[in-house]
């Protein structure tokens, strides 16, 4: 029998969606997202200062979470463990656009009142890690290419070229909702991609 006693109530109806996710009702997955959207959304914008790259990493910090609900454990607060999913990957982004961590060197409070703080390595690359980025940006483009024409172009047009929403909107004539959504879905694509890969990315 678990010991829920330590979780807040809105933690247990947390952990409650969290079970039901675990048994794919997407319900449950839909109910997290709109309960923890905004919060992750607003906790990215503060890192990186840019709107789009903020909703890219809340929607990848959720995407990652959900694929590896199952290792999720009521020791601490769903919340706790989404917003710390959620500062790795924007960590490890900050480090690959070489960001400077100007607001993350101190700490904040989650939803559970959970304090948490951030510690970001060098940016820097030595000779050998930029060799090992070459090569796995030589493997993206692969796989990218691989991938259906319109998850490929979508991918192209955000991630190599850089793309606003708005632009990739007006340029393919569809709605700035649609563009989103089939981004997330790209993402998770060219994610199962890479998983497969036979090369270690």
């Amino acid at each position: 029998m678990e010991n829920l006693e330590h979780l807040s109530a809105k933690a247990l109806h947390d952990y409650e969606l969290v079970k039901s996710a675990m048994e794919n009702d997407q319900r449950a997955y839909a109910e997290l997202l709109k309960r923890y959207y905004d919060s992750i959304y607003f906790m990215m914008l503060k890192m990186v200062k840019n709107k789009d790259d903020a909703d890219d990493l809340a929607m990848e910090a959720f995407g990652k979470a959900f694929k590896g609900i199952a290792n999720y454990t009521p020791d601490f607060a769903f919340s706790t463990w989404l917003f710390r999913i959620a500062t790795n990957n924007c960590i490890d982004y900050m480090r690959r656009q070489k960001i400077k961590p100007l607001s993350i060197d101190k700490t904040f409070e989650n939803e559970e009142g959970d304090e948490m703080n951030f510690e970001v390595k060098s940016a820097y690359l030595t000779p050998e890690e930029k060799f090992i980025k070459k090569q796995k940006i030589k493997i993206m483009h692969e796989l990218v290419g691989s991938m259906k024409p319109r998850y490929r172009t979508l991918i192209e047009l955000r991630y190599f070229k850089e793309w606003s929403y708005e632009e990739i909107s007006a340029h393919l004539k569809m709605p700035i909702g649609t563009v989103k959504g089939q981004l997330f879905r790209a993402k998770d694509i060219l994610l199962h991609l890479l998983k497969n890969s036979k090369d270690n990315i």
